[in-house]
C-alpha cells in the first residue's frame, strides 16, 4: 500500500489499515497460546517457590532470554522507537551503555549474593542485609513503580491498536490487562516466563523486516545517514559519541557525562541490578553458574535490539523527504485530539503498515502486541511477589500455610492488574513515553543501586543507614521532579539547568542528572550514618556482603563454561559497536 493511499484511508475511516482475515487468524492465535499456557502449567504452580520462583528450574538459556524478555515492552517497542526519531542514534545509549555493563556486572558480581542468600526478591535481600524497615520501603516504592510501568505497557498496546486499526483505546486496555492477568494468576512465573520466551521469538519475527525494507528503500546505510543529515539540517542524528563533548551540540541536549554517570553508572545499573521485574527472572535458575550465564547471554541478545527497535526511528528521520505527512511526527501532547498528526511514540506501528502486507502485517501486530503484554506480566508478576513477601508476608499475615500465599500471590495479581488498568491514563498526560519512564526510574531506581551496592560491597554500611539513605535519596529524587516540573516556564527552564548544570541541557539530560544526584544523596546520607551506627559482625553478613561471605563455585569445568570469559567477549563486542558508531 502507497502512502498517499495510507492517508486517504486514515482520512476516511479515522484508522491507518484494516487486517486482513489471516492476520485477524494470527492475533486471534496468538491470545488463544498464551491463555492456553496458563492452563497448562497451573498444576506445577502449587507452593510459593512454584508459582513466584518458577521453582527455580529454569536453565540459562531459558533464564537469559525471559530477563531480556521482560524488558522488551512499551518501553523498548514504542517509547525508543520514538526517541529514535526524536534524538537519533543518541537513543542507541540506553541499550549499550544503558545495558551492557550493568547486565554482565550483575551476572558475575552480584547474582552469587542474590541467589546463595534465596532470597525471593531484591526487597528481601535488604531485609536480610538492613532489616525491615529498609525492606518496606523498598517494597512499598517498588510496588509503586510496577504498577505504574505496567499501566505504560497498557497505553501503549492501546496506542498501536488505535493507530493501526482504529480500536477504542479503553477496549484494547481491557483485552490485554485480562488476557494478561488470567495466564499470570494460573501460572505464576512458570507461565510469565513461557510467555516471555515466546513473546521473544515473536518480536524478532515480526518486526525484523522493517529494517530490512527500510534499508533497501534508503539505498543502505550510508545513504539512510545522508538522507537523515539533509532532512534534519545536520549529521549530529548520526552520531553515538562525537556530538556529546557540549550540551548544544545534539539533539538530546545532553554530554558526555550525564551518559556515562548518569545513564551509565546509575539508571542502568539501578535498572539492572535492582529492579525485581528482571532480577526474578535470573533467580529462577537452576543453579547458580546458570544465574550468572542468564544476565550474560541477554546481555549479547540486547545489543541486537536496536536493529528492531532504534533503526525504524532512524528511517523513519530519512523518509520525511518523500513530504507525506506521516513521518512528520510530534511531541505526543500536541498529537492528542488532532487524528491529522502523529505523536513520536507512533513510529513503529508506522513503519509497520508501510512495509507489512496482509499476513506479515498480522504477524508485525502480534509481535507488538506480544511485547506489551510482556512488559505488563513482568511488572504484574514482579508485583504479585514482592506484595505477598515483603508487604503482606511480613507485615499483614505472618507464619500463613504456603497454600495461603499461593493464593494471596493470584489474587493479588488481578488486583495489581486492575490497578494499572487505572494508571495506564496517566500515561496520556506525558508529552512521550520515554519522559514518563525515566521520570519513575530517577524516583525509585538511582536510589534503590545506591543502598544495594552499598550494602553488597561495604561491610560497615548499618541498617540504620540503609534505610536513611534509601529514603533521603527517594524523597529528594521526587523533590527535584516537583522543582523543574511546576511554576511557570522561565522558572522551569532556570530549575532544570540548576539540575543538569547547564543552560542547554534537555528533559532528558535532567533525568538522567536528578538519577545521579539521588545516588549521590543516598550513598552521602548512607555513609553518614553508617559510622555513626553499629554495624553487623562479619558472622551475621556471611552471605550478603562482600569480604565476609565465601562465594561457592558455580560448577564451571574449563574456560568455555566460565560464565566470565563470556562476558568478557560480549563486553569487547559492545566496545567495538561504539567504537564503530563513534
Amino acid at each position: 500500500m502507497n502512502p498517499a493511499s495510507l492517508l486517504a484511508l486514515f482520512t476516511l475511516s479515522g484508522q491507518l489499515t484494516h487486517l486482513a482475515p489471516v492476520d485477524i487468524l494470527i492475533l486471534v492465535l496468538y491470545f488463544a497460546v498464551v491463555i492456553f499456557i496458563g492452563f497448562y502449567v497451573k498444576g506445577s504452580t502449587n507452593t510459593s517457590e512454584e508459582f513466584f520462583l518458577a521453582g527455580r528450574e529454569m536453565s540459562a538459556w531459558i533464564a537469559g532470554l525471559s530477563f531480556v524478555s521482560a524488558n522488551l515492552g512499551s518501553l523498548e517497542l514504542m517509547g525508543w522507537a520514538g526517541s529514535a526519531y526524536q534524538y537519533g542514534i543518541l537513543a542507541m545509549h540506553w541499550y549499550w551503555i544503558g545495558a551492557i555493563p550493568a547486565m554482565l556486572f550483575l551476572g558475575i558480581v552480584m547474582m552469587p549474593f542474590y541467589y546463595i542468600s534465596k532470597t525471593h526478591s531484591v526487597p528481601g535481600y535488604l531485609q536480610l542485609r538492613f532489616g525491615e524497615a529498609a525492606r518496606g520501603l523498598s517494597a512499598v516504592s517498588f510496588g509503586l513503580m510496577t504498577i505504574l510501568m505496567s499501566g505504560v505497557n497498557m497505553y501503549a498496546m492501546a496506542v498501536v491498536m488505535q493507530t493501526v486499526l482504529g480500536w477504542n483505546m479503553t477496549f484494547s486496555i481491557w483485552v490485554g490487562a485480562a488476557t494478561v492477568a488470567v495466564y499470570v494468576m494460573l501460572g505464576g512465573l512458570r507461565s510469565a516466563i513461557i510467555n516471555e520466551v515466546l513473546q521473544f521469538i515473536l518480536i524478532w519475527a515480526g518486526a525484523a523486516l522493517i529494517p530490512i525494507l527500510g534499508l533497501i528503500e534508503a539505498g543502505g546505510w550510508t545513504n539512510l545517514k545522508a538522507n537523515i543529515a539533509i532532512n534534519v539540517g545536520n549529521s549530529s542524528y548520526t552520531h553515538l559519541w562525537s556530538t556529546l563533548g557540549h550540551f548544544q551540540d545534539n539533539p538530546m541536549g545532553i554530554n558526555w557525562f550525564g551518559i556515562i554517570f548518569g545513564l551509565g553508572a546509575i539508571v542502568s545499573f539501578g535498572y539492572w541490578t535492582t529492579d525485581f521485574l528482571v532480577v526474578q527472572r535470573v533467580l529462577s535458575a537452576n543453579n547458580l553458574r546458570a544465574a550468572k550465564m542468564a544476565p550474560v547471554i541477554g546481555a549479547a541478545f540486547k545489543m541486537a535490539v536496536p536493529l528492531i527497535v532504534i533503526l525504524p526511528g532512524l528511517i523513519c528521520l530519512g523518509l520525511m523527504q518523500d513530504g507525506h505527512p506521516l513521518f512528520h511526527l510530534v511531541p505526543a501532547d500536541i498529537a492528542k485530539g488532532n487524528p491529522a498528526l502523529h505523536s513520536y511514540d507512533q513510529v513503529l506501528p508506522l513503519m509497520l503498515i508501510r512495509y507489512c502486507g496482509p499476513g506479515l502485517l498480522g504477524l508485525g501486530i502480534t509481535a507488538l502486541v506480544a511485547g506489551f503484554m510482556s512488559g505488563m506480566a513482568g511488572n504484574v508478576s514482579a508485583f504479585s511477589t514482592v506484595w505477598t513477601y515483603d508487604i503482606y508476608g511480613a507485615y499483614i499475615k505472618k507464619n500463613a500455610p504456603d497454600r495461603h500465599y499461593v493464593a494471596m500471590g493470584r489474587w493479588s495479581t488481578v488486583v495489581g492488574m486492575l490497578v494499572s488498568i487505572a494508571t495506564a491514563y496517566l500515561v496520556m498526560n506525558a508529552a512521550s513515553i520515554m519522559d514518563y519512564v525515566q521520570a519513575l526510574f530517577s524516583f525509585f531506581i538511582a536510589p534503590l543501586f545506591g543502598t544495594v551496592i552499598l550494602g553488597m560491597l561495604w561491610k560497615r554500611a548499618t541498617g540504620t543507614g540503609g534505610f536513611l539513605g534509601l529514603l533521603a535519596g527517594t524523597v529528594s529524587s521526587i523533590s527535584m521532579f516537583i522543582y523543574t516540573s511546576t511554576g511557570t516556564a522561565a522558572h522551569k527552564a532556570q530549575a532544570l539547568a540548576h539540575i543538569a548544570l547547564s543552560p542547554y541541557a534537555q528533559p532528558q539530560a535532567e533525568n538522567m542528572f536528578r538519577a545521579l544526584w539521588s545516588w549521590l544523596i543516598c550513598v552521602f546520607v548512607t555513609v553518614i550514618v553508617s559510622y555513626m551506627t553499629k554495624p553487623k559482625t562479619d558472622a551475621e553478613l556471611d552471605g550478603l556482603v562482600y569480604g565476609a561471605t565465601v562465594i561457592p563455585h558455580d560448577g564451571s569445568v574449563g574456560l568455555f563454561q566460565k560464565p566470565v570469559f563470556w562476558a568478557c567477549v560480549v563486553a569487547v563486542v559492545f566496545i567495538g559497536l561504539n567504537l564503530l558508531f563513534f
